[in-house]
C-alpha cells in the first residue's frame, strides 16, 4: 500500500463518526451524503439551510486544509470529464437504487445495526472488489 497514514486516517475516521453522531443527536438525521444533497435540492424550504451548510463544509474542507497545512492536499486525477460525468451519474443512480450511499449505510447504518445497511455494505464491498479484479488487468496495473 502506498501513502498509508494510519494516524491521519484514524483522526479523519473519528471526525466522520463524531459528525454523524452529532447530526443524529441534535437533528435526528442520518449523515448520508446522497440524502443530504437531494434534500438540499428537493426538500421544504425550512429544511434546506442545515443541509446546505453540511455540503458547503464538505466542499470547504480541502480549502481549510490548505490554509492550515500551508499546502494543497495531494490529488492526481487522470480521468477526463466524460468519464467523471459518467461516474457521477452511475453513483447517483446507485445511491437511489440502494436507498443510500456508502456514508449513510457504512457509517450510520452499521452503527445503528441496520440489516439493510449490513447487506448494502457487503454488496458495496463485493462490487468494489470485483470491479478492481476485472479492471486492473485491463489497464495493466
Amino acid at each position: 500500500m502506498e501513502n498509508f497514514t494510519p494516524v491521519s486516517a484514524s483522526i479523519g475516521g473519528a471526525l466522520i463518526g463524531l459528525s454523524a453522531v452529532l447530526l443524529m443527536a441534535f437533528h435526528g438525521r442520518i449523515a448520508g451524503i446522497s440524502g443530504l444533497f437531494s434534500g438540499m435540492v428537493f426538500s421544504e424550504a425550512g429544511d434546506r439551510l442545515w443541509r446546505l451548510f453540511f455540503v458547503l463544509g464538505l466542499i470547504a474542507a480541502p480549502l481549510v486544509y490548505w490554509l492550515v497545512a500551508g499546502e494543497r492536499a495531494p490529488f492526481d486525477l487522470q480521468a477526463g470529464w466524460p468519464l467523471i460525468l459518467a461516474g457521477g451519474l452511475l453513483v447517483g443512480f446507485g445511491t437511489r437504487l440502494g436507498s443510500g450511499c456508502t456514508s449513510g449505510h457504512g457509517v450510520c447504518g452499521l452503527a445503528r445495526l441496520s440489516p439493510r445497511s449490513m447487506v448494502s455494505v457487503a454488496l458495496f464491498m463485493a462490487a468494489g472488489m470485483a470491479t478492481v479484479a476485472l479492471i486492473k488487468p485491463l489497464i495493466g496495473a
